[in-house]
């Protein structure tokens, strides 16, 4: 029998590895991966093309996309999460003594204003140290991936020709959240970033979601069975990474290994549960803070967003 061909965009991770190489297989469907140079280069193609039947995009661009109507749907499959205090660098000759002084000054975005890093910096920002976000102008480096969204009003593109690592150095931003800047006047925001991320966890289940898998409508119309079926195949691709992770035998771990590492240590639960059900609380906040930001003009019920027959599924 001739296999349905799902031509995929995925990064090849510890919990993807498994489909990448053929290892896990779907009945009577074949994922083609095609690597991209950068993942978020598949988003974009995805959201203006859909150039792909199956893609990981972020996920506050799918919410995004989903406003604004595109024939794509999320399974709830989180590939990648992360914490993101770390994320704010400041200047630190700017006479900032915390992120309440952010307040009337101008703060650089990596890329979008939708950008999902962007978003879980910024709730940080508001909810743990009450900064007003519209007190600040945010300044993009590029452009959103859903061209029709419309960004609030404090919210400016960087000047032509000037990067805000160098804008950041030079005083002429007060801080920049999604870059990496090594000079002597830039220093993280928050202190020990890291161990505080992991203090949220511990203390009231903050873990953010930063990707997604997404399934083009018009596969999953004519396939009813493949969204579960993909799902399958994700949760048993991530069985062995889980078991690596358990014994603590991963080979030449990288950041994100040993992330996921200490959340299992924290937690004593999988580091990457899929479905709805173990990941709500997160994927509520999310949808609140994107309407909070003016991302999306309402918010969605979390159900809304999954493709329909995957409500039930947990991995």
């Amino acid at each position: 029998m001739t296999k349905h061909t799902l031509i995929t965009a995925l990064q090849t991770l510890g919990h993807t590895r498994a489909l990448k190489d053929g290892t896990v297989r779907l009945q009577d469907f074949e994922f083609q991966f095609e690597e991209v140079p950068a993942i978020i280069q598949a988003f974009r193609r995805m959201v203006r093309g859909l150039e792909f039947d199956v893609s990981e995009m972020a996920l506050t661009t799918y919410v995004a996309a989903r406003a604004h109507h595109r024939r794509f749907t999320a399974l709830p499959i989180f590939l990648v999460r992360g914490f993101h205090h770390g994320a704010i660098l400041y200047n630190t000759t700017r006479g900032i003594g915390g992120p309440k002084d952010l307040e009337g000054r101008k703060v650089g975005v990596n890329r979008g204003y939708t950008v999902t890093t962007g978003v879980w910096a910024r709730s940080i920002l508001q909810h743990e140290h009450g900064v007003d976000l519209r007190k600040i102008t945010w300044v993009l480096s590029g452009d959103e991936h859903v061209t029709e969204f419309q960004a609030p009003s404090n919210v400016v593109a960087l000047e032509k020709g000037r990067t805000l690592e160098a804008a950041l150095a030079a005083g002429e931003l007060a801080a920049t959240i999604g870059v990496q800047v090594e000079h002597p006047d830039v220093a993280p925001l928050i202190a020990d970033a890291e161990q505080v991320g992991f203090e949220a966890l511990a203390r009231h289940g903050h873990y953010p979601i930063n990707h997604v898998l997404v399934v083009k409508d018009a596969v999953l119309e004519a396939h009813p069975h493949l969204a579960v079926r993909i799902f399958e195949a994700f949760a048993a691709a991530k069985r062995p990474y889980l078991e690596s992770l358990r014994s603590d035998r991963t080979a030449a771990p990288s950041k994100a290994d040993r992330m996921y590492r200490r959340v299992l240590e924290i937690t004593g639960a999988d580091p990457l549960p899929y479905g709805i059900a173990p990941n709500l609380p997160m994927l509520e906040a999310l949808v609140r803070y994107a309407t909070e930001q003016g991302i999306i003009s309402h918010p969605f019920a979390v159900e809304e967003l999954f493709a329909p027959g995957t409500a039930e599924l947990t991995a």
